[in-house]
């Protein structure tokens, strides 16, 4: 056991800790003269679009990599992020810090959002879920997520990449819950309709459950696709999440069967997250899901 400080060693420590925090601030004075940082704001710009396809208007941030304006002919992989209305200001910080590390490439983040965190709530029913609801998931969806698709493919990434110096060939999507739904959607429809757009997925904790376990035709499309291209895919959830045959247990069916299939061309990772519930699984995962892709991606 530990024994207790006395009188002089506490007053001692007090002394020493002041001394500390002191030469922490003026250390970060006199760094402060001698660099300039650049402020996240500065790295973003905000724009909003209209949808033809979903006819609706959506709010884009995109945010630059602090290297962007270091080197005028680089190009930079891409980050789509869903529910961005929620996690955008959390993911954001993080990457610049990452960045910063050493700990990521330089990548530009795009989230998509909606004109408040309550429409966001009320009309990702509508767009993230593929095909209408049907009276066993006891909910109300139209089955909006053909529409999404295509506002995001054929409308948002030709924006973006006309706009900004991206990589095509390293765009990530990423999605929790029924944004983590619709990233597997996205993944199946840009099999079904032979295109290119993403070269990575991250679904936390999909909602594997609606529709009857919709999404579960994944496994044998992927096997009959020919020249399957290299695709990443990051599955995940929370080891609290409940109740487990609608949560952990499909995460854990669907893996097993993209594992069995051999597929040479998908580098697939799969986790269950330790003590961690549903909205915890979220942002562990966007973070590790783009870890391992890059790591897969730059051996």
């Amino acid at each position: 056991m530990l024994s207790p400080l006395s009188i002089n060693q506490m007053k001692t420590l007090i002394v020493f800790i002041g001394f500390l925090l002191v030469f922490v601030v003026l250390q970060g004075c006199i760094d402060s003269m001698h660099t300039k940082p650049i402020s996240s704001a500065a790295l973003t710009d905000k724009f909003v679009t209209y949808s033809t396809h979903v006819k609706d208007t959506f709010y884009i941030s995109v945010q630059l990599p602090l290297a962007y304006s270091k080197n005028s002919t680089q190009h930079f992989g891409v980050i789509y992020l869903t529910d961005a209305n929620f996690y955008f200001p959390m993911l954001g910080p993080i990457l610049h810090q990452y960045e910063k590390g050493g700990l990521l490439p330089p990548l530009i983040l795009v989230g998509i959002s909606y004109k408040s965190m309550e429409s966001m709530n009320a009309l990702r029913v509508r767009d993230y879920l593929y095909p209408e609801a049907i009276p066993s998931d006891e909910m109300k969806a139209p089955g909006g997520g053909l529409n999404y698709y295509h506002f995001i493919t054929r409308e948002l990434l030709p924006k973006i990449d006309n706009h900004y110096r991206t990589q095509k060939a390293k765009s990530m999507l990423l999605g929790h819950s029924f944004g983590g739904y619709f990233s597997l959607f996205a993944l199946q429809r840009q099999l079904t309709e032979k295109r290119k757009d993403f070269s990575s997925f991250v679904s936390a904790s999909p909602t594997l459950w609606y529709n009857q376990n919709y999404l579960f035709r994944l496994p044998r499309q992927l096997k009959t696709t020919p020249q399957l291209n290299k695709l990443n895919l990051y599955l995940s959830a929370g080891q609290l999440e409940t109740p487990i045959e609608w949560t952990i247990h499909p995460v854990q069916k669907l893996s097993k069967q993209l594992s069995a299939y051999h597929l040479p061309g998908l580098k697939l990772s799969t986790v269950i997250y330790n003590h961690l519930d549903h909205m915890d699984a979220g942002l562990v995962s966007f973070l590790q899901g783009i870890e391992a892709t890059h790591s897969a991606a730059n051996p």
